[in-house]
């Protein structure tokens, strides 16, 4: 019942992953830049993301304008593009395979296929968050050199957005989830391995004939 609880612990923190990678692949607050100039009233938040690039004015209005052009990009963007898609089919698949595998479940089949089954989708956790904190974690390093680059002005400068951290946090969850699911896996099957199934002993052929004739006595 321990092993069951764990998983389904780990479970709902997988979902919280899967959710969270989604959102921080999607949202446009990768880079945030807010240039407020001599006037508050014409403030302008400056949002960059992974996709598309958005404008926030202080009136109301919003904008936003899509990166179609992939080779015009940085290195890290598109980096960044890549390692959070597969992060975010990682983690699905790592969901669709954990249920099958969790022990709460009737799916699977016999024990020994559950155990693999949820070996295997922690596995794609653990992969899923070590690609979804690269990323956020190179992006992160590029925004602050920038910020502290002395050559570069001011009002081009940005601060890291909801989406990195964002992209930590379901990171995280995800190698948390992967780590529960592959130790409750990896227990259970030390626990067979300790204790083995007893055998049982048959009497041999020649004890079950030994209380038969011996043809040497009438030798």
């Amino acid at each position: 019942m321990t092993s069951a609880s764990l998983q389904f612990f780990a479970f709902i923190l997988a979902l919280f992953g899967v959710f969270g990678a989604i959102a921080a692949t999607l949202l446009p607050n990768w880079k945030v830049n807010a240039d407020i100039g001599s006037n508050i009233i014409t403030a302008i938040t400056q949002m960059q993301g992974l996709w598309m690039d958005c404008t926030w004015y202080s009136t109301g209005m919003f904008s936003c304008t899509l990166k179609y052009s992939i080779l015009s990009l940085p290195v890290y963007i598109q980096a960044a593009r890549t390692t959070m898609v597969l992060s975010c089919i990682l983690s699905a698949f790592g969901i669709c395979i954990t249920t099958v595998g969790m022990k709460c479940t009737k799916l699977g089949g016999d024990t020994d296929s559950k155990n693999h089954a949820c070996f295997a989708g922690g596995v794609c956790f653990i992969l899923a968050g070590i690609f979804g904190l690269v990323p956020t974690c190179w992006y992160t390093r590029e925004i602050i050199s920038n910020f502290l680059d002395q050559t570069i002005p001011e009002s081009s400068k940005h601060e890291p957005g909801g989406a990195v951290y964002t992209g930590f946090i379901s990171a995280g969850l995800l190698l948390i989830a992967g780590v529960i699911f592959c130790s409750s896996c990896f227990k259970r099957q030390q626990g067979a391995w300790i204790y083995p199934p007893k055998q049982h002993h048959f009497p041999s052929t020649e004890q079950e004939s030994s209380g038969g004739y011996n043809l040497k006595d009438y030798v």
